[in-house]
């Protein structure tokens, strides 16, 4: 069912919320609300996609919103610690705002930066963990296929729990994972599964050990349980730099896998100055509870965007929609 334009609008909030640390090359993440009649749902593809991709969000925030989730294995998932890619002289400082996690995904093959960067700071993150902590990297799509193999090299012994999405290519992955397989450090997909026009294509060509799934680049918790089971895969369930809200609907699909093998990377509100609720879904020992915020009017207001920016969102909704409601009478 695809909500009227006017239902979604009637309740449409667009909120601004400052970071802790840029992330993305962004400080500010902005963020449309709904609510529907199973609760408050979240639309906030990143502002560069253009609107055939922001289309699988707003698919996802109807899907949350308008329909019942499906049924939890669990009411709490594990979390990692989100290490931007900060100086190694403070991941200290950006570990703490992640009680109890044992596992850390760490931003490597920031552009600006060298490889020595990122070992500094992968060896910082591993020492402030230790021996048992979790530690993992993800390079988003930025190196080819000869400096993911050294860097790799560089990286391992840190104890890496995988990589992640270290080449931008379905071909390159395959290839990569065949010259580092004596390694035994697993590749995991996140925008060959996002970003593809199938997100099964990487599961088929036995490109990656593991899938990173979304719910709002998936279209939804549904549609990305779905792939997952189809894929055959462990996977881990990560946020999109969302608000409360969409890192609760990351929490459902987590808790709808039959199994979860890995930390989840559901704990970004510790990324946020401010949240949109009075009790954000921030780690705690670890880990997040499995439930729907609730949204703060005052919160909201203190949050609001600009006119300009929300004028700006409201129009992507508009255009979305019309996107989705073709998809469906197709």
């Amino acid at each position: 069912m695809v909500p009227e334009l006017a239902d979604l609008l009637a309740t449409a909030r667009v909120v601004s919320l400052p970071m802790t640390t840029r992330f993305r090359g962004i400080t500010i993440r902005e963020a449309v609300l709904f609510e529907g009649p199973e609760g408050w749902t979240e639309f906030s593809p990143f502002v560069e996609y253009d609107d055939a991709e922001a289309a699988s969000w707003l698919r996802a925030a109807i899907d949350f919103g308008w329909r019942t989730t499906p049924t939890s294995h669990r009411d709490r998932i594990p979390v990692n610690a989100t290490m931007p890619a900060v100086p190694a002289r403070d991941v200290d400082a950006v570990l703490a705002r992640y009680p109890g996690a044992r596992t850390a995904k760490v931003k490597v093959a920031e552009p600006g930066q060298t490889l020595a960067d990122d070992v500094a700071r992968v060896r910082a993150v591993r020492e402030a963990l230790g021996p048992e902590g979790r530690v993992r990297v993800d390079a988003n799509a930025l190196w080819n296929v000869d400096e993911a193999e050294h860097a790799i090299h560089a990286l391992a012994p840190f104890d890496l729990e995988y990589v992640e999405q270290p080449c931008a290519t379905v071909d390159e992955l395959v290839e990569l994972r065949r010259r580092i397989h004596y390694m035994g450090i697993p590749i995991a997909a996140d925008e060959s599964v996002r970003k593809a026009s199938d997100p099964l294509a990487v599961a088929k060509a036995g490109a990656a050990d593991l899938l990173v799934v979304k719910a709002q680049p998936l279209g939804g918790v549904h549609a990305a349980q779905r792939i997952v089971a189809e894929s055959g895969l462990p996977a881990v369930v990560s946020s999109a730099i969302d608000t409360s809200v969409g890192i609760a609907m990351g929490a459902y699909l987590a808790a709808a896998l039959p199994e979860l093998e890995f930390d989840c990377g559901l704990g970004t509100a510790a990324m946020f100055v401010n949240d949109v609720t009075e009790e954000p879904l921030r780690p705690e020992n670890g880990s997040i509870p499995v439930v729907r915020p609730t949204v703060s009017t005052n919160r909201v207001d203190a949050l609001r965007a600009d006119a300009d920016r929300t004028e700006w969102w409201l129009d992507r909704v508009r255009r979305c929609h019309r996107i989705v409601e073709h998809s469906v009478a197709l």
